[in-house]
């Protein structure tokens, strides 16, 4: 059985602004608030190097979880998207924490691996061409 086609350009880039809504909540909620109550209580803050660190782990967590527990984050859900390997299959532990760590440069770097999509063959973003994964359409 072959696996479907990608999903189109369109829906992963809503689904992307949908889960841009759902990081900020998850950073407000696991990052920004305990930070908040334990510079309160301790009058003490951790370095800006820790804090981006945190943030990083955390929100790897929280991809990297969602990818392997069922491929779809709540945005991917909601769009009826879904993230697998490049043969239609579940993506491996090492796949998925390449795939988020591939993803960081590929947006920051203006938007590079999102506009890699339009040049490419098969509409892959840079991070899913190179961690071989691929968005799907549900």
């Amino acid at each position: 059985m072959t696996a479907p086609p990608p999903a189109a350009l369109g829906r992963r880039l809503l689904s992307m602004l949908y889960e841009g809504l759902v990081v900020f909540a998850v950073l407000l909620i696991f990052f920004l608030i305990p930070e908040a109550a334990l510079s309160g209580y301790l009058g003490h803050t951790a370095s800006p190097r820790l804090m981006w660190l945190h943030a990083l782990l955390l929100l790897m967590i929280y991809f990297v979880w969602f990818w392997l527990h069922g491929g779809q984050t709540l945005p991917m859900k909601t769009w009826k998207l879904r993230l697998t390997n490049a043969d239609g299959a579940p993506l491996r532990p090492l796949q998925a924490v390449f795939r988020y760590l591939a993803a960081w440069p590929s947006i920051l770097l203006f938007g590079i691996g999102i506009l890699w999509a339009l040049l490419d063959r098969d509409r892959q973003f840079l991070h899913d061409r190179l961690a071989g994964s691929c968005i799907r359409s549900v």
